[in-house]
């Protein structure tokens, strides 16, 4: 398990390198298919890699969140729905989670945003999103928040879900791991429920402020990207990834994203 996971880093990594000089849309599938492949693998959507790599391969920012979106609905229901069925989710802690972010990621991707101010989010969200891959909860005593705490949280999660095209649940799995909110495969099975259905929302949100068909067809005509994380997250559900690969997948990873989320914000 551990030389195909490195492969498939280095392989993604590379695929990357190449997209920047000027392979677009196979070396962008392939790289996409890798990543939704990894990240369902440990839990995950994938949306900031989606957005790293979109902008690497100089996709109009514009378009950028609703392609990461339409990615994330894709590869996390399988996930969500295998959570479901084998009894981990904890519903009755999530739900409340998730009616509080959804309606915002839905009013995040009604927001218009000047394009300036899109690159700047977008920047500061993949350099949060690398921080918060690298950063693992250690701590032997919980840390202390109030539940009450968790609505705004991801509440805010949910409207940056729908500006910048990132579920979200990269940010919220680490809190609830630090405070020790339920037991390691629930929270995972409530982060991704987070990120379907902000992703679904904040969709729906960027679909109608594009003038619905145009920006459906200007996502659709990105139908590869589509297919290859399809494939990529059924294969990825199927994995069990132990400790050791899934935390140099995320290490690696964060990478990726932090030299995106620098090259964006400082312009190189």
């Amino acid at each position: 398990m551990i030389i195909p996971s490195l492969w498939s880093i280095y392989i993604l990594l590379y695929m990357a390198w190449r997209i920047r000089q000027g392979v677009f849309m196979g070396g962008l599938a392939i790289a996409f298919g890798f990543t939704a492949l990894l990240y369902a693998a440990v839990g995950f959507g994938g949306g900031s890699t989606y957005t790293a790599l979109l902008i690497l391969g100089g996709v109009a920012v514009g378009l950028v969140p609703a392609i990461s979106l339409a990615c994330n609905v894709i590869v996390v229901s399988g996930g969500t729905i295998r959570f479901a069925r084998a009894g981990v989710m904890p519903w009755a802690k999530a739900l409340p989670l998730i009616a509080v972010a959804a309606p915002l990621a839905f009013l995040g991707g009604l927001t218009p945003v000047k394009q300036g101010v899109l690159v700047m989010l977008l920047g500061l969200s993949l350099l949060a999103s690398a921080i918060a891959l690298l950063f693992q909860p250690r701590t032997a005593q919980p840390v202390k928040l109030s539940p009450k705490l968790l609505l705004p949280i991801a509440a805010a999660l949910g409207y940056l879900a729908g500006v910048v095209g990132i579920g979200g649940g990269i940010f919220l799995a680490p809190i609830l791991h630090l405070i020790r909110w339920a037991e390691e495969r629930s929270v995972a099975a409530t982060a991704s429920l987070f990120i379907l259905v902000n992703s679904l929302f904040g969709l729906t949100g960027q679909l109608i402020k594009g003038q619905g068909g145009a920006m459906v067809g200007a996502v659709a005509s990105h139908w590869p990207l589509l297919v290859a994380v399809l494939i990529g997250g059924a294969i990825g559900t199927q994995l069990a990834v132990k400790s050791g690969p899934a935390a140099l997948i995320r290490r690696l990873t964060a990478v990726l994203v932090g030299f995106v989320a620098i090259r964006l914000l400082f312009g190189f």
